[in-house]
Formats: structure tokens, C-alpha cells, sequence
């Protein structure tokens, strides 16, 4: 069985370290970082202390996207039997591949699984109502379904500290792309990530796509990372704005159901009047087809 992880680099040497530190200690896996053309000396940082990794070097920021396009491709080329992707900002436990592997050898439907994912501790929502022994331990994945009413996807357990109350295995509509191991050969059949996305939503269309020609998402409850929630896009940005606003378009059009068509077509009329800069920019950009970077570049 090999097994190729995939971490985008973007910007991120302040905390990349902690997360390849992680990996490199999962049994039987090889490391490869896409360095997508970061301004912040995360190349150099990568050659200088991480040299034993593989390094793929491209010259401009492809978005998530894109960037993990050139990870998947590498791992599809190398005969992997499945592809780990894990971002920057996640940390994982000794262990987690492992419980990953057993769900996906258990099934050959099986085709996509993720982790629990807590928050980092201090990087949770609202770590001001928690006690501090139970930083670490409060829940931002344990599963996810899609509210296809609103074109949402709703995370199980989010805020709640871990408690047991998520660990069972279970399917799921929706794997969290910050951590989602997949298996190469479904990926030849459904093809990589739509780059129309960049940003956001991504992982999504890769999880309906999947789900579609008949295999499942797992979550797999003993494999455990955390989360530096809001590192990579920030929490509430413009820039979050943007991509959020125009893929939400872009996938609930793809996926929903008619009548949220519907919906999604009358708000996003609203939108353009009474949104936010970026969040209009977005609408706009749907309805122009101006995909990929976009406007935001």
C-alpha cells in the first residue's frame, strides 16, 4: 500500500513546521509539499529544514485548487494507491493514517475519509467559554451533511467538546478537504479538483462527484488532527467574501435542488444591491464566468 501526502504550502512558515513535523511520523508515507509561490521566505524556510521532502516548486499561487491538482497529479504518477491531503494549519496525531486505512481497506465503496478534526487550542471560535482543560478537545469535524437548502455544508459536533458523543464510524455527505485521504483509483474516474473553484467549496464538488458514480465519505472517529482554524484565508475577510460568495453560486447551482436553484438565483439578485464589496464582486463574477482567481487576484 502506498500512500502519498499532499500539503499546499501558501504563505504559511509560521506554522507549516508543526504540521510536516506530524506527518513524517505516520508510518509508510511519502511527503510531498507544493510550494505555490509564497512571498513570506516559506520556499527557503521549506529547502533549509524539510530538504529530505519532496518539494514541488510552482511559480504563482494556483489556489487550493489548482495547487493540490499538482500534488494529486504527482501522486497519480507514481502509482499511489491513495493520496492524503493535508493542509498547512492541521496537525495530526500519531496514528491517524492508520485509522484512516483501516475504513478504506475495510470497503473498496469506500472512497474518501476524514479525520476528527478539534481546534487547535486557542484557535477555537469562542475559547473564552471553555475551561482550559478542555482546550484541544473541542470539535470542528466530526462529520459533516450538506443543507442543501441553503448550500451549506453543516460540520457534527462543531463547538462542542469531545465527549465521545461522535465516535462512531459513519458516512458522511461531506469530508473536510484540510484533511481527507482519497483513493487514487476513483480519482482517475472522476478526474482531479475543478479548478473553476480555487478556493472554497472545492472539495465539495470533489466529495458529489465521487458520490455520484457510487462510493462513499467516511469519518473516521479515532483519527485525530487539529486545526489552526482561519490561518490560510482569515475568518471573515474580503477575500473569504469573494470566493465564498461566488463557488457557493457555483456549486449549489451544480448540485441543489431546483427550487434552491431557485433561491439561490433571488438572493444572489438581492446580494448585488445590498452586499458586501467582495461579496457583490463574487455575484458578479458568477453570472460573468469569471472563474479560477477571479477578480480577487
Amino acid at each position: 500500500m502506498k500512500v502519498i501526502v499532499v500539503v499546499l504550502s501558501f504563505n504559511s512558515k509560521k506554522y507549516i513546521k508543526e504540521c510536516l513535523d506530524s506527518l513524517v511520523l505516520q508510518k509508510g508515507v511519502e511527503v510531498v509539499v507544493v510550494e505555490g509561490g509564497s512571498t513570506d521566505g516559506s520556499k527557503e524556510y521549506l529547502r533549509e529544514n524539510f530538504n529530505k521532502l519532496k518539494l514541488i516548486e510552482i511559480k504563482k499561487n494556483l489556489g487550493y485548487a489548482g495547487g493540490n491538482n499538482v500534488g494529486l497529479q504527482y501522486a497519480l504518477d507514481n502509482k499511489a494507491d491513495y493520496v492524503w491531503i493535508v493542509n498547512p494549519d492541521i496537525v495530526v496525531a500519531p496514528g491517524a493514517l492508520e485509522e484512516m486505512t483501516k475504513i478504506m481497506e475495510s470497503d473498496d465503496k469506500v472512497a474518501v475519509v476524514a479525520p476528527k478534526i478539534y481546534f487547535a487550542a486557542g484557535y477555537e471560535f469562542h475559547k473564552d467559554k471553555y475551561k482550559k482543560k478542555d482546550l484541544g478537545r473541542v470539535i470542528w469535524y466530526a462529520g459533516a451533511e450538506n443543507d442543501w437548502d441553503n448550500v451549506f455544508a453543516r460540520h457534527f459536533g462543531i463547538d462542542q467538546v469531545d465527549k465521545g458523543q461522535f465516535d462512531k464510524e459513519t458516512e458522511v455527505g461531506y469530508a473536510s478537504g484540510s484533511s481527507m485521504l482519497l483513493r487514487a483509483d476513483v480519482l482517475q474516474k472522476t478526474g482531479l479538483i475543478d479548478e473553476r473553484y480555487f478556493l472554497y467549496y472545492e472539495e465539495n464538488d470533489l466529495c458529489q462527484r465521487i458520490k455520484s458514480i457510487g462510493y462513499k465519505l467516511m469519518y473516521a472517529p479515532k483519527s485525530i488532527a487539529w486545526h489552526k482554524v482561519g490561518q490560510a484565508a482569515g475568518i471573515g475577510s474580503p477575500f473569504a467574501d469573494y470566493y465564498i460568495t461566488r463557488n457557493r453560486l457555483l456549486f449549489g447551482f451544480k448540485w441543489a435542488p431546483f427550487r434552491t436553484k431557485l433561491a439561490l438565483f433571488r438572493e444572489s439578485l438581492k446580494m448585488i444591491i445590498t452586499g458586501r464589496p467582495w461579496q457583490r464582486k463574487g455575484v458578479l463574477d458568477f453570472y460573468l464566468g469569471n472563474f479560477g482567481c477571479g477578480s480577487y487576484a
